[in-house]
């Protein structure tokens, strides 16, 4: 299997060989980049010298690593076809013929039939688009779900999901005119079924559009879909997974149940699943992959189709946007193919079993910091906030939460793929640095 390749730019004399107690030494050079300058304002040869430090980001959900040699064929290859060298466009339903000659439908129809593959959507019931970004596709799936209940129902949905889900829910459930019901969550930050029951129960007049989940934006918790999905039997409802991040792994591990379209039994667990690109497979620009059931699609197109039904592209579209990039979906074609997916697997086994080497380290030698991993499937970590410079260093997101203490500042950390041991022994380090310190 090809590897990717890492630490291009870094010195023979090893950037990572930081001792316990000892100052990193690249840590002057990352704070004198960043000096009073924005990042708008570095030169190129500044931005170069970023690079460097690509792998020390740990606090946000972004694979690092630079694609295989295999990606930049394949993207030369296209190149060479002509794609990303004048205008592509998929305007349209990539599953119907669009009178524009230059776009790549066959190759986003491809990778959404390999990728319905791997969450167990119905070979011959499934349908989906590559779209801009991960709120794309949850945009994509909230309106197609509040299009759906108010035809069935006669009524605007409620929007259901928890203060942990993705802020992106929130401008989406405003753009959308939809009143929020938050449900509660349980310890770990996951959806609290019952309480999902008991709002239900206080809405009875209301379709329920809900927003599940799976590996929540800070502490990575998963809401529990099946018993959502049991609340859910007798109120009519549209359920969408936000899978961001979690969604491009767990498909990979013993936990792949959580993001499955269907059970064993052939029934549909879910209506429509958002996964973003530029996270755990490392796609190198934004992109969101949106599958949900032709049926459903079908029974969505005809209403939309009384809103917007464009004579001039000879179909309706199915989608919000109008123009679609398609230099992307023939680019990302690459990450749904059988050697690239081996690659996924690999890939997530290494993040998971450093996940919990992290914590381990954590729970033994820095206690005090409090790490919490809300379950074995997740790749996150949060922790009590260190000092700044670590901050500042690995990139780490911040919040506040409550704890026993009332209102206190946490970090977390995010072992995706880029994060080997080295950069991790490098972080304990700094911690317990930090910590000896009394900072």
């Amino acid at each position: 299997m090809l590897s990717r390749r890492r630490f291009l730019t870094f010195s023979a004399t090893g950037m990572l060989a930081a001792t316990a107690g000892c100052r990193p030494q690249h840590l002057d050079l990352l704070l004198n980049l960043e000096g009073s300058t924005t990042s708008a304002e570095l030169s190129l040869a500044e931005k170069a010298k970023l690079k460097r430090f690509k792998d020390l980001m740990l606090g946000y959900p972004v694979n690092m690593n630079t694609p295989p040699e295999d990606f930049f064929a394949w993207r030369r290859q296209l190149q060479d076809a002509g794609i990303g060298m004048f205008p592509y466009n998929n305007v349209g339903n990539p599953f119907q013929a669009s009178p524009f000659p230059f776009n790549t439908h066959d190759f986003e129809r491809e990778l959404i039939r390999n990728f319905g593959k791997v969450y167990a959507f119905p070979p011959d019931d499934t349908w989906g688009f590559l779209s801009h970004s991960g709120t794309d596709s949850n945009m994509h799936g909230m309106y197609m779900g509040r299009t759906l209940l108010k035809a069935r129902t006669g009524m605007i949905p409620k929007a259901y999901f928890t203060c942990e889900a993705h802020y992106s829910v929130q401008i989406l459930r405003d753009l959308l005119g939809l009143e929020t019901v938050f449900v509660d969550t349980l310890p770990d930050g996951a959806m609290d079924p019952a309480d999902l029951e008991s709002k239900l129960a206080a809405n009875p007049d209301y379709p329920a559009l809900v927003v599940a989940t799976i590996g929540t934006t800070f502490k990575g918790a998963i809401d529990p879909l099946d018993q959502i999905r049991q609340k859910l039997e007798n109120h009519p409802n549209y359920l969408h997974l936000d899978a961001a991040l979690f969604g491009g792994y767990l498909p990979h591990t013993d936990r792949a149940n959580e993001v499955l379209q269907q059970t064993a039994d052939s029934s549909a667990r879910y209506d429509s699943i958002a996964v973003s690109c530029h996270k755990f497979f490392g796609f190198t620009s934004p992109a969101g992959l949106f599958i949900s059931r032709q049926s459903l699609f079908d029974e969505f197109n005809e209403l939309f189709s009384r809103i917007h039904n464009p004579e001039y592209i000879h179909h309706v579209p199915g989608t919000i946007t109008c123009s679609r990039d398609g230099v992307k979906p023939a680019e990302f074609y690459f990450y749904s193919t059988p050697s690239a997916l081996t690659k996924q697997a690999e890939d997530a086994g290494n993040m998971l079993r450093n996940t919990t080497y992290l914590m381990e380290q954590m729970q033994r030698h820095l206690p005090p910091l409090q790490p919490i991993r809300a379950n074995e499937a997740s790749n996150t970590i949060y922790f009590r906030k260190p000092a700044d410079n670590i901050v500042r260093k690995y990139s780490l997101a911040t919040m506040h939460l409550n704890s026993e203490q009332g209102k206190q500042e946490y970090a977390h950390a995010l072992v995706m793929p880029h994060v080997d041991r080295h950069i991790i022994d490098e972080f304990l380090t700094d911690l317990e640095h930090d910590l000896s310190s009394g900072s």
